[in-house]
């Protein structure tokens, strides 16, 4: 899990700056003349990104190998750092539980589904907004010349973030701190309606403190639903696997909706890639996309969370309950 986030964090951080040239162009920050409006409009601002041999198509294919190997480092480093061991309190009579029948019981688990259900939404709304914040700050807001240096705050804050939101947690409970994820829904809407540079500093630190509790809170929350199904099926073993693959498929689809309604909106809205200026609709697009969509779904998350049901009492419950049963 420690692998997962710092990545996440160390890929971004390095892909931002590796293809900030292909998105800064000295030709889009001349102003245009004023009978040349929509030629200006249609001007490339860079070489077509379809030719292999351009700048950005480069600089993205050194940001892809740079990213694999981000990937190969942390499977090396979890492959050596961690050893599997069987329960050491599991019965000799304890089957394993077969995958399909496992999958089955997993998903007819009211606490997992509910989990699962409303951090589906929380990441899809977070990879709405890490997907199209580049975007956004070179055709919306007019911050081409900062995005890799907003992004750079954006992880920084998340990463520095994330014991505070261990501590948190601990003294306030998860539900509680889970909150946390909202906060960058007013500051994302203010710079949708404000773009300003100081108030995209502001909206990048507190969008990491958000993305930094969206990432820690789901895996300090799978372990109390695998105890609770552990008391509820005291017999069976091999479960574990199940839940956290599982949870993972879940938070890579949530990545490929994310992708998947960017692409449509932007697309259908007739976004044209390497140009100065976008159209209105586009831009309109990027705002909605940024400001009104995450938030939409982080709220909707957030209200399945209410019903969650493993408060802080159930869970020392369930600890106590476990220590007897072993």
């Amino acid at each position: 899990m420690t692998m997962e986030v710092l990545g996440t964090l160390i890929g971004a951080a390095l892909q931002g700056q590796i293809v900030a040239s292909a998105h800064v162009s000295h030709h889009c920050t001349v102003t245009p003349p004023v009978n040349t409006t929509d030629s200006w409009h249609d001007t490339p601002s860079f070489p077509d990104p379809s030719d292999p041999l351009s700048h950005q198509a480069k600089v993205y294919m050194i940001a892809a190998g740079v990213i694999g190997g981000v990937y190969l480092l942390g499977i090396v480093i979890l492959f050596l750092g961690v050893k599997e061991k069987d329960d050491p309190y599991a019965l000799s009579s304890d089957r394993t539980i077969p995958f399909c029948k496992g999958l089955g019981l997993t998903m007819k688990h009211g606490p997992y589904v509910k989990l699962t259900a409303s951090f589906l939404l929380i990441s899809t709304a977070v990879q709405l907004e890490q997907s199209n914040f580049v975007l956004f700050c070179t055709h919306a807001a007019d911050l081409r010349n900062h995005f890799q240096y907003l992004v750079v705050t954006i992880l920084v804050s998340a990463a520095v973030s994330i014991p505070f939101w261990q501590k948190f947690l601990q003294r306030f409970g998860k539900k509680c701190a889970a909150c946390g994820i909202s906060w960058m829904i007013p500051f994302a809407v203010m710079l949708v309606t404000i773009p300003n540079l100081l108030l995209a500093y502001v909206v990048a630190f507190v969008s990491g403190l958000s993305i930094a509790a969206s990432l820690l809170l789901p895996w300090s929350m799978l372990p109390d639903v695998v105890d609770n199904f552990r008391l509820q099926n005291p017999h069976g073993k091999g479960h574990e696997t199940i839940f956290y693959s599982s949870y993972a498929f879940f938070t890579k689809m949530s990545a490929g909706i994310g992708l998947g309604i960017s692409a449509a909106g932007l697309e259908f809205t007739g976004y044209k890639p390497g140009i100065c200026r976008q159209s209105e609709d586009v831009i309109l697009t990027l705002k909605i996309l940024i400001g009104a969509v995450p938030a939409i779904l982080i709220l909707a998350g957030l209200f399945i969370l209410l019903f969650y049901p493993i408060t802080e009492e159930s869970r020392k419950e369930t600890k106590l309950a476990l220590e007897a049963l072993r």
